[in-house]
Parts: structure tokens; sequence; C-alpha cells
């Protein structure tokens, strides 16, 4: 793909075919093509989508299934860790779209071409086997979701899968992500499962704001490390950068990409919190404990009402449903930009076979694992968030270089005082990982 620092923004204009010609001339779902050249909350519209799809897909059935558990095991008393990775969220979804905008590359080829091919195969192992887990836990995820309302798993995550797999193969970019935007309203369910618990707005303020730090085992430790890993998740600033630099938004609209990635953190957490609560509120003390978000769902029942259950298990089938699509095609777009293969989902399945079977081939391993009779897939599923966490300083120390280069992004390059938080962040997360693997290997505080 063309360096943008090189085009004329006028030059980038896309030329992809439209698959879904009929969904797409609806005028309210056109925002890219009305809103293209106008200013202000007009332009910010035609470029929202790859911040915003970035960070609910950290909601996924892995990720709902850690706020449970934080929730229902710790109550409010950890709640104060999510504005901390919101924050972090936000300067990491930020610099990554700066660098996709600017470099019109992605990730995985930015890391190619500056740190080689060693380190840009290791990253990819690691992304591989952290994907391969975690679409198993999506596709469990909305397969559980469905459970709840009496469908069978052995006909579910087949048809979710082949839905996940039409859409993406057979839509071109703007009309996947226009489905994927609406699947990001399916977290208002979490909203009002909170409002649902009527929890003391007091208390949740107060755990919000003030940090308590005592008494931490290494079970909770190792679970907030869980909690960073799901909500700070790197598959996602894989999918936002190859996602900005295949919409090819221009340098132009550089304000308007940052505020999108932005809005995504705030969003995703603001979600995540919601979930806590609710779990906090019901669960916490009752000596119930959470396996899967798909048990949250069910728990919630006797204690705020069957809307409640219905509400959750809802949000955690979309969850699940957007996440399916996502991590496949992160891992392709990965893989592909790696070893320099055609990608794109505005590529037809001839242009690019190799991006598509790669998408295809995880995403049938997600379908066939859960489709095994008598297999528990929950491990998989905090497995997954446990390795997302150990794997995010490595890939945000990626991202720090490559946003902080002058010789890169020129004037767009990260700012002193970004620098100096981003790397803060890298050392503070390499050390807790590894305060966090002794204390478990030695059983302290368990």
């Amino acid at each position: 793909m063309a360096d943008r620092r090189s085009v004329a923004p006028l030059e980038l204009a896309r030329r992809a075919p439209r698959r879904f010609a009929t969904l797409s001339a609806l005028p309210f779902l056109r925002l890219r093509e009305t809103f293209r050249g106008r200013r202000g909350p007009l332009a910010f519209l035609a470029v929202v989508g790859p911040g915003l799809i970035a960070g609910v897909a950290g909601n996924d059935a892995g990720g709902i299934t850690t706020y449970a558990t934080l929730g229902s095991s710790t109550g409010l008393r950890f709640l104060w860790i999510l504005p901390f990775t919101a924050l972090l969220l936000a300067l990491v979804q930020e610099s990554v779209a700066r660098l996709g905008v600017v470099t019109g590359q992605g990730l995985t080829d930015l890391i190619r071409e500056h740190f080689g091919v060693r380190w840009t195969l290791f990253a990819m192992i690691i992304l591989l086997i952290a994907n391969l887990a975690n679409t198993v836990a999506n596709v469990a995820g909305a397969s559980s979701a469905l459970a709840i309302f009496g469908a069978p798993t052995l006909l579910t995550a087949p048809l979710a899968a082949l839905a996940v797999w039409l859409i993406v193969v057979y839509g071109n970019y703007h009309s996947v992500e226009r489905i994927f935007l609406s699947l990001t309203a399916v977290f208002l369910a979490y909203i009002a499962a909170a409002l649902l618990a009527n929890p003391n707005w007091a208390e949740v303020a107060s755990s919000l704001t003030t940090p308590d730090l005592g008494g931490i085992s290494a079970a909770e430790a190792l679970l907030l490390v869980a909690v960073v890993g799901t909500t700070v998740t790197p598959y996602m600033q894989f999918y936002l950068q190859s996602a900005v630099a295949e919409k090819e938004i221009g340098v132009e609209e550089l304000g308007a990409a940052r505020a999108d990635a932005i809005l995504g953190s705030a969003w995703t957490n603001f979600i995540a919190v919601c979930i806590v609560i609710a779990t906090a509120v019901a669960l916490a003390g009752s000596g119930q404990a959470i396996s899967s978000a798909a048990e949250a769902a069910t728990a919630l029942e006797p204690l705020a009402g069957t809307f409640s259950t219905i509400l959750f298990g809802a949000g955690l089938f979309g969850a699940s449903l957007l996440a399916m699509a996502i991590m496949p095609l992160t891992t392709a777009f990965a893989l592909s930009e790696a070893f320099g293969f055609e990608s794109g989902v505005d590529k037809k399945l001839g242009e690019a076979p190799i991006f598509y079977g790669i998408f295809t081939v995880i995403l049938v391993i997600g379908a066939g694992v859960v489709m095994i009779p008598g297999l528990d897939p929950i491990g998989a599923i905090v497995g997954s968030q446990y390795l997302q966490g150990l794997f995010l300083p490595i890939v945000l120390a990626f991202i720090v270089k490559l946003a902080s280069s002058r010789v890169l992004l020129g004037a767009h390059a990260s700012p002193r005082w970004l620098q100096v938080t981003g790397w803060a962040a890298v050392v503070l997360l390499f050390g807790l990982n590894a305060a966090v693997l002794v204390a478990n290997l030695i059983g302290v505080g368990a």
C-alpha cells in the first residue's frame, strides 16, 4: 500500500466493488460518502468505525467472562482499575490510529520493516496462539448465549461461524464495517443490566476513584493482569491499524480518526464497568462461582429478574459474534502483512486467497473445537486473557517505538510526554507480569 506521506489525499479515493449494493444504497448507511469533505462532527461520522469496533471487540466472551469473574469474586473492590485501563487503551489506540493514518500500513508491516523478520515471527506466533484461543472462546460464547434460550451448541456453533464467514467473504470493507458497527448496539444491554442491579451509586463512585491495594492475593493479582489483558488486547491494535489503513483515512482526517480511537476506548471501558457492577451487586458474597459469561447471565435471574438475564445473554451473543469476525480477521491481516500476501476485506476471494484462507481456517478451528463433545472451553477463555496480558507489553513496546519515530511520522510523531508515558507503561506492565508469575509459581498469597 502506498505511503500516505507521499500520496495526495484525492489519489486515495476508494474504487472497491460494492457487493452489497442494495444494502449500501440506503442513505443512512452511506455515512462515509455523505460526509466526506465536510468539517466538524459531520467529518467525524465519515471516519468513525475502526476505533469503535476495535474497542468494543475487546468486550468479547473472554472479556465479559473476566469482568463477570472480577465482579462476582471481588465485588466492587477493584472497580478503580478500569479508569486506568481506559486511559491506557485510549493512549495506545490513539497511537495506533495515528500510525495507520500517516503511514497507510498495518502494524505487522511496520514491525517487519523496522524490527526485522525474527521479531515479526515471534509476534506472529504469540498472536496466532492467543487469537486461536480467543476464537474458540468467542464461538463458545455465542453458542452458550443461545444455549440460555435452549439452542443446541452442535447447531449454533457452525451456523454462527458460517454467518460470520459469509458476511466477511462476500461483503466489502464498508458493508462489513456497517454490520460490525450495528453489533456494538448490543452493549446497551449491559448498561440496562447494571441499572436493574440497583447498586449503591455512592459506593460505585468511591470504588471507581479510590484504589485499594491492600492484601491482594496472587490469584487476585493474576485476575487483574487478565483484566488489563482483556481490555488492552494486542489483537485490537493489529486490527485497528490494519482497518484504518484499509479504510484509507487521509492525513487531513487524522483528528477524527484519533477521536474515533479514544471514543472506542471510553465506550468499551464504560461497558466493562457496567458488567462489573451488575455481577458485583447480584453475585458477590453469594458463594456462587462464575466460570463463564453465560453462567453469569443465568445467575442474575433470581436477583435482578428474567429481563436482566435476557439482556446479558443477548449482549454476550452480539459481542461474541463481533469478536468471532475480528479475531480471525486480525490474524489474517497480520500474517498476510508479515509475509507479503494480498490482504483486505475489499479484495475478492480470488484476489487474496491466502488472506481469506487464514481467516477461514481460524474460524473453522474455533467452531470445530467448540463442537467436540464434553470439551470445556472455559480454560481457553481464561487462559487467552492471561496470554494477552503477558503479550501486551511486547506489542506496546513496538507501538511506542514506532509512534515516537520522527523519521516515520514526521510532525505527527508522539510528543515527549506521550513517549515517557508509553515507556513507563511498558516497564510497569513487564514488572507486573513478572511479579504475578513469580507469585503464582511459588504460591504467595494464593
